[in-house]
C-alpha cells in the first residue's frame, strides 16, 4: 500500500475542516441534538422520539412510508425506533384494512399525552436555538437545509 499521508497536503485538511458544509452541517446536527436531547430528558424522550412522535401527530394514521420519508430513513430504521416507544404504550402499529400488506402507526392517548407535554419545552430549546443565531435568518436556514434533502 503507498504512502498516502505525502499524498494529501496538510493544507488540503485545513481546507476541508474549515469549507466543508458536511462536515459543519454534521457538527451543528449533533450539536443541536445534544441540546434537545438534554431538554427532552425529563420526558425520557430523545429529540429522534419527539420528532417520530410529532410525526405521527396527524388527523388519519399515517403508513411506515410517508413516516419514513419524511424523517429521511429506510423502513428498518423506522422499525427500530418504533419498538422502544411501542413497548411504552406510546405508539401502536396496526394492520391497515385497506391493504393488509401495510402497517399504519397509531400514536396512543399516552403517547398524546407526553407529546402535548414534551411540547412547551421543545418550544423554548428552539426560540433559544434561533436567538443563538445572530444575525441569521432561521427562516432562510430552513429552506437551504430543505433544499439540500
Amino acid at each position: 500500500m503507498p504512502d498516502t499521508a505525502a499524498l494529501v497536503p496538510f493544507e488540503t485538511t485545513l481546507l476541508v475542516r474549515d469549507t466543508c458544509l458536511c462536515l459543519h452541517v454534521q457538527r451543528a446536527a449533533r450539536a443541536l441534538a445534544r441540546r434537545f436531547d438534554d431538554a427532552l430528558r425529563p420526558f425520557d424522550l430523545t429529540n429522534g422520539q419527539f420528532s417520530l412522535l410529532m410525526s405521527l401527530n396527524r388527523p388519519h394514521p399515517p403508513g411506515m412510508a410517508p413516516v419514513a420519508q419524511l424523517l429521511a430513513m429506510d423502513r428498518t430504521t423506522l422499525t427500530a425506533n418504533l419498538k422502544p416507544l411501542e413497548r411504552r404504550g406510546l405508539v401502536r402499529v396496526q394492520v391497515d384494512e385497506a391493504d393488509r400488506r401495510s402497517r399504519l402507526l397509531i400514536l396512543t392517548q399516552e403517547g398524546r399525552a407526553l407529546l402535548a407535554a414534551a411540547v412547551p419545552t421543545w418550544k423554548s430549546t428552539h426560540a433559544e436555538v434561533e436567538r443563538a443565531l445572530p444575525g441569521a435568518d432561521p427562516g432562510r436556514l430552513r429552506a437551504d437545509l430543505i433544499a439540500l434533502g
